[in-house]
């Protein structure tokens, strides 16, 4: 369930771009080869910018937590085992850096927001169809940045990457039933928030006919 559209495509969430747990570039950068890593960087750096930024949202610093996921699965790659894809690994690194920059972001003064450097698809919008959709898009995650980071997580996940309850519980490392249940409390925190701004009563309304119809997959 996709609510404000970022007109970019899905998430290549759990698909490695390789069929082999391990890819041999992966192998080979565990091993200390600094081109093979850079070849990691180059094939998954796409997957990982839009995932960035989308948890982050409208703001300026997407490319400073990018280049700290990497630093991070630099350091952390020799823990890899191949119990689970790559990808799956790499997508949980991702979200875990990017939660600890918002977690730390919010104990900063904010001096204002930018738009993230999120990949989307060629823009077909009219510049005013494009700034009613920046401002939705402020909106909307001037609420998410109200939640908690876990319910944040799960909510953007399922209902704005429309990433399925079993595969977000794969992705976080949490059960199935946990998914579920901060989702629902996101929800209702998410929906009464936005019934109160008139940039996002109407998509509140949709989000709430969807899931009332059992639109969204749980």
């Amino acid at each position: 369930m996709v609510m404000v559209s970022s007109n970019a495509p899905p998430l290549g969430i759990l698909v490695s771009a390789d069929d082999d747990a391990i890819p041999p570039y992966v192998a080979r950068a565990r091993g200390g080869d600094a081109r093979s890593f850079q070849e990691l960087y180059r094939t998954h750096r796409r997957d990982v910018a839009r995932l960035v930024a989308r948890l982050l949202g409208p703001r300026g610093d997407a490319d400073d937590v990018i280049q700290e996921v990497f630093i991070q699965v630099f350091r952390s790659l020799v823990s890899f085992r191949g119990e689970s894809r790559f990808s799956t690994w790499l997508h949980r690194v991702t979200v875990n850096v990017t939660l600890m920059h918002i977690r730390a972001a919010k104990s900063r003064p904010q001096l204002g927001t930018e738009l993230s450097h999120e990949p989307s698809a060629p823009d077909d919008h009219s510049p005013v169809e494009g700034a009613a959709r920046n401002e939705r898009m402020r909106a909307l995650y001037k609420i998410l940045d109200t939640l908690s980071d876990k319910k944040r997580a799960v909510f953007i996940l399922h209902d704005l990457e429309g990433t399925p309850a079993g595969q977000v519980a794969t992705l976080l490392d949490i059960p199935v039933l946990t998914v579920r249940t901060r989702l629902f409390y996101a929800r209702k925190e998410v929906y009464a928030a936005m019934v109160g701004d008139p940039t996002l009563e109407s998509i509140a309304r949709e989000m709430q006919g969807a899931t009332a119809s059992g639109g969204d997959e749980l």
